[in-house]
């Protein structure tokens, strides 16, 4: 049976894709099928996604009555994105699920969840206040029931996942430039993919591994020159459960040239910022310092002397 967290999380993707863009509700439902293909391939839980997508859709107008009433300082169009349809999700779940299926405590910590690993600093805490609210007004429900969760695998016993990224810059008509990815959560970030994740690329090097998928996921072709940083965080497999995802990112050299996406789910763009501009985007938290690392290497007066290209 796939992850049911996992499976949320799709369904909360697919959301926030279709208030975004403001797609029909058949237009959203092509969208979960992309994703669910891209992210959860084989799910057994597709009616589950399903039946959460067409029921927050669905009840759209009532959702958000009652995220009014329960946040009356916070107007819809003030509230983030991926906080509302975080709210929408969780409150279907909380109003109108099978309790038997759905206990009020799940839907509302589930939520909680979605909100801190996707949304902001504050996210977490904002849902849990407005779903804390509907929660009372519903008289608690479920209150003294005993949570039947199975056991956490310590962090220490998860398997780990290798990835390889980089800040890619390259240098054009006395500018510098950062190559970077855009997700569908309204974030730029850094290009990224898995390490020998393959039979074909199992004994390749991080450094390796790094080129590799840059090349993939942007087409271009990079010189490693300094490793800048390590990121390390735990993720969700709807087939091995929880995953250590360690994350080893470099400052990469590139010609300006064209980027190319890759197709596939989860980015939406992909571009050249000048690298003064750069710095005004929308970033995630643990990839900001990567971002001011790397800056101020190019910047320094001294850049030339200390850079090393990585082995590979």
């Amino acid at each position: 049976m796939a992850n049911r967290h996992l499976s949320r999380s799709v369904v909360l993707q697919t959301l926030f894709e279709w208030d975004f863009r403001n797609l029909s509700k058949e237009d959203a439902a092509l969208a979960l099928a992309r994703n669910s293909a891209e992210f959860v391939p084989g799910a057994a839980d597709l009616p589950f996604m399903e039946e959460l997508l067409k029921g927050a859709i669905s009840r759209r107008a009532d959702l958000d009555l009652v995220i009014e009433k329960a946040a009356p300082e916070w107007p819809m169009e003030r509230i983030a994105l991926i906080d509302r349809n975080v709210l929408r999700l969780g409150l279907y779940e909380l109003l109108f699920s099978d309790r038997e299926k759905v206990p009020a405590k799940v839907a509302i910590n589930e939520a909680i969840e979605l909100a801190k690993s996707f949304g902001g600093d504050n996210s977490g805490k904002f849902v849990n206040g407005v779903l804390g609210a509907v929660y009372k007004e519903l008289g608690e429900p479920g209150k003294d029931e005993v949570s039947k969760k199975k056991k956490d695998v310590p962090y220490d016993q998860m398997p780990q996942q290798l990835l390889g990224g980089a800040v890619v810059y390259a240098r054009h008509g006395g500018d510098i430039y950062l190559a970077l990815v855009h997700d569908i959560f309204g974030h730029w970030t850094l290009s990224k993919g898995k390490i020998g994740d393959s039979p074909e690329t199992v004994d390749e090097s991080v450094e390796i591994g790094t080129i590799r998928e840059i090349k993939e996921e942007l087409g271009l072709d990079i010189k490693l020159i300094e490793k800048l940083g390590e990121n390390e965080y735990v993720a969700s497999d709807p087939k091995a459960g929880k995953k250590r995802k360690k994350v080893t990112y470099f400052l990469a050299e590139s010609k300006f040239e064209p980027v190319k996406l890759e197709q596939k789910g989860g980015l939406d763009d992909a571009r050249w910022f000048r690298l003064q501009d750069a710095l005004e985007l929308n970033f995630y938290e643990d990839t900001l310092p990567l971002i001011t690392k790397a800056v101020q290497k190019l910047t320094s007066p001294f850049k030339g002397k200390k850079e090393k290209n990585p082995k590979t």
